[in-house]
Order: C-alpha cells, then sequence, then structure tokens
C-alpha cells in the first residue's frame, strides 16, 4: 500500500522548511510509497520559496488565491496518487514521528481512518480555547452517540475513497477533520484513535476564535442532519413541547386564563420541527 502526506500551507515561512526536513526523515524509514504534497494556499510572505529551499522532493501546488484550509486540503485529495491520505499542519504543531505509526496502524487494520488524538503527556492547546472545544466536543459527542477524544485534529490517515465519497459535504475552512469525522462516525465507519502530542505553533494562528467556533457548531449540526436527522430534530420538538406547556401552566396560574394562541402556535411548531426530521429521515434512509 502507499500514502500521500497533504500539507496545507498559509503564511508558514518560520515553520514549513523544518517541517518537511523532519518529515522526509521520518518516511524515508519507511516500507511503503509515499509522496509529500504542499498545497501554499496564496502565501503572502515567503512559504513558497522556503519549501523549495527545503531541498525535500515534494509536489507543490499553488492556489492563486486564498481558498481556506478545507479547500487546500480537498485540492491535494483530488491530485493525490495513492489511495491512503495523511494530512498534517505546516506549523510544527503536530510530531511528524507518530505519521508512520498512524499510517501504518490505518492500513494495517484496515481502518477508514485513524486520529492522531491530542491527549499525549505534552499537549499545548491554547487556554482560550478549550471551553469552546468542550463544547463543541460534547455536542459531537451526543450527535454521533460517540466519545470521540478528539474531534478536529489536523493529524490523521484516511481511506482517499472515504473522503471523496463525503467530498460534496466538506467545507473550506478549518473545519473539514470536524465535519469528515461526524460524517464517518455516523455513517459507521471504523475510526481509531492514538494518543499524540500537541506542541506550542510557530508563527502566527490563523484561527479566529469566535468566527471558527460559530462555524464548526453550525457543520457539525448540518453535518448530523445529512446523516441523523431525528438526532437533532426531536430534542428540538420535545423542547418546543415543554415550553409550550410551560407557557400554558403559567398563564393558568399567574393569569387565571389560557394564552391559548401562544400555546397552540408553538405545539404547532414543535410538531410541524417532528415532520420535517421524519420526512428527512425517510429521505436520508431512502438516499442511503
Amino acid at each position: 500500500m502507499s500514502f500521500s502526506v497533504l500539507i496545507p500551507a498559509y503564511n508558514e515561512e518560520d515553520s514549513i522548511r523544518s517541517v518537511l526536513i523532519e518529515m522526509n526523515e521520518v518516511l524515508s524509514n519507511s516500507d511503503q510509497e509515499f509522496e509529500i504534497i504542499v498545497i501554499n494556499d496564496c502565501s503572502t510572505d515567503e512559504t513558497k520559496r522556503e519549501v523549495i529551499e527545503s531541498g525535500i522532493q515534494v509536489r507543490l501546488i499553488d492556489h492563486k488565491i486564498n481558498k481556506g484550509y478545507g479547500a487546500a486540503l480537498k485540492t491535494g485529495i483530488r491530485q493525490s496518487a495513492h489511495d491512503w491520505i495523511v494530512i498534517t499542519d505546516a506549523d510544527g504543531t503536530y510530531p511528524n514521528e507518530m505519521i508512520l505509526k498512524i499510517v501504518n496502524t490505518a492500513i494495517e487494520n484496515d481502518y477508514d481512518m485513524v486520529v492522531g488524538s491530542r491527549t499525549g503527556p505534552n499537549v499545548n492547546i491554547p487556554l482560550i480555547r478549550k471551553p469552546a472545544k468542550w463544547a463543541i466536543n460534547y455536542l459531537a459527542n451526543y450527535l454521533t452517540r460517540t466519545k470521540i477524544p478528539d474531534l478536529n485534529s489536523g493529524l490523521r490517515a484516511m481511506k482517499k475513497s472515504l473522503l471523496l465519497k463525503h467530498m460534496n459535504i466538506l467545507p473550506d475552512g478549518f473545519s473539514l477533520t470536524s465535519t469528515i469525522t461526524m460524517a464517518a462516525l455516523t455513517n459507521e465507519n471504523t475510526v481509531k484513535y492514538i494518543p499524540i502530542d500537541y506542541y506550542h505553533r510557530k508563527g502566527t494562528s490563523k484561527i479566529r476564535p469566535i468566527h471558527d467556533t460559530l462555524n464548526f457548531i453550525q457543520l457539525i449540526i448540518r453535518t448530523a442532519i445529512y446523516f441523523d436527522p431525528l438526532r437533532v430534530f426531536i430534542p428540538f420538538s420535545l423542547l418546543l413541547i415543554i415550553t409550550a406547556f410551560i407557557v400554558l401552566i403559567v398563564s393558568l396560574v399567574f393569569f387565571e386564563h389560557v394564552m391559548d394562541v401562544t400555546f397552540g402556535v408553538i405545539l404547532m411548531t414543535s410538531i410541524i420541527v417532528l415532520s420535517i426530521g421524519i420526512l428527512a429521515d425517510f429521505i436520508d434512509k431512502r438516499i442511503n
């Protein structure tokens, strides 16, 4: 078997050269055929020059405009030559020495995906990102009925066929990794997690905490609706029903008359939401 390593890069002049040199040293010990693909997402610094001057044999793909992390990965997926895809970052945060363990575990056991879970002894995730990360993971765990150690790790090995199957729902932004994790788990693909370290990045982070967190939540819910709509619509419908009866009780106790219009509108909305969920589930089962 053989694999392609994809490295999306946007303004990573401080780290890309050392990442490539270290990675090449690690992968040279592999008995598998491999290629390294760097997708330069229209960097405005010296990222491209650093890649070329590293002296490492890579396929360098240039985006003429900045399209985003997910778009860069999708470009690499489409142009990759092998059946297994490994993704990692250009900022030096992920341990290159774990790549072979991850990809070999995937290939030897025929897992659909093996994720480097940032739960090792040396993990440096900025404190400001931890509350949002916890909330997103909690939501994803509920929607997939699975305990997910790391939803959006950027170091993982996957079957190319899995990625191509879900290419139409993979976003262009940072949430591609979250989306493919959700898609794999809700579609009952085999996913394995291996603990890894996570280091301080070199250079400036491209993540926008509030904007990207909201996008993560939106895409997690959208992906869950795509694969398991009732998991989203039933709780929402029940919440509306409970709200309707709270309105009914409060109106009787405190106002001594029934707020029949408000009660009726909320109750009818809950029925509509449940009906949409049932219809979406029916369509999903027909398609799949």
